[in-house]
């Protein structure tokens, strides 16, 4: 049966259920400084994006400017309730434990956030040495660009075309699909929303999962499939 060279698994959202812990405090933080709006609207459009990425993008959308201050301070308010509250997606152990071939983590989180909220899960003994910010790549450019895809299968010598992403954020199906990589879409975490497999599936995903019992038998599937066949 072929095999993929890599399996690459976002963080948030995807291995831990951090994407709800931190729109509830952005979503809060952004309403005090001017710019009203729920923690579940600002998770289905801004999964997947830095905060300070997701400024901007406010900023175009409403002309309220935003103090610099505020990306610092968010930062610090999800650490802290991502220190106490953050829990692993279910399922997730078991499903990374029957990858056998090489894995990796992509995020755009920083590489201690992601470090810690792994060790709380127990989950870094399976990625350790194998971990991927967008912030740490020598470019700096985080998702939707595809450089810490395309920057992790360089490195662990992967061919992006034989590569599996799963992702949950059309951000990041737009990332590992302009990577040249296969991406199966998940929607398994507590920020996901009606339409959420819709938008996944219309950003690229081939396929769209909601439990993780349903990964192995997904890639092994999607393994004998190729777009270049």
């Amino acid at each position: 049966m072929p095999q993929p060279d890599l399996v690459i698994f976002d963080c948030d959202g995807v291995l831990v259920d951090s994407e709800i812990i931190a729109a509830r405090v952005e979503a809060e933080l952004l309403t005090s400084a001017g710019f009203e709006i729920s923690a579940e609207e600002l998770a289905e459009t801004y999964a997947g994006l830095t905060f300070k990425d997701i400024l901007m993008r406010v900023e175009e959308k409403s002309n309220i400017p935003f103090q610099a201050a505020l990306i610092d301070r968010a930062e610090e308010l999800v650490d802290r309730k991502l220190r106490s509250d953050v829990r692993i997606i279910d399922g997730a152990r078991e499903a990374v434990a029957t990858v056998t071939v090489p894995r990796a983590v992509c995020s755009n989180s920083r590489k201690e956030r992601i470090e810690f909220m792994l060790e709380k899960v127990r989950l870094l003994p399976f990625f350790a040495g194998r971990i991927f910010s967008g912030l740490d790549i020598p470019s700096k450019k985080t998702k939707p660009a595809p450089d810490v895809f395309l920057y992790a299968a360089e490195q662990l010598g992967a061919n992006p075309k034989n590569t599996f992403v799963i992702e949950d954020s059309v951000h990041g199906i737009t990332g590992a699909r302009a990577a040249g990589m296969r991406v199966i879409g998940f929607t398994g975490a507590g920020h996901s929303y009606p339409g959420h497999a819709d938008a996944l599936t219309e950003a690229g995903a081939e396929t769209v999962i909601r439990r993780f019992a349903e990964l192995g038998s997904t890639i092994a599937a999607l393994s004998e499939w190729s777009e270049d066949a």
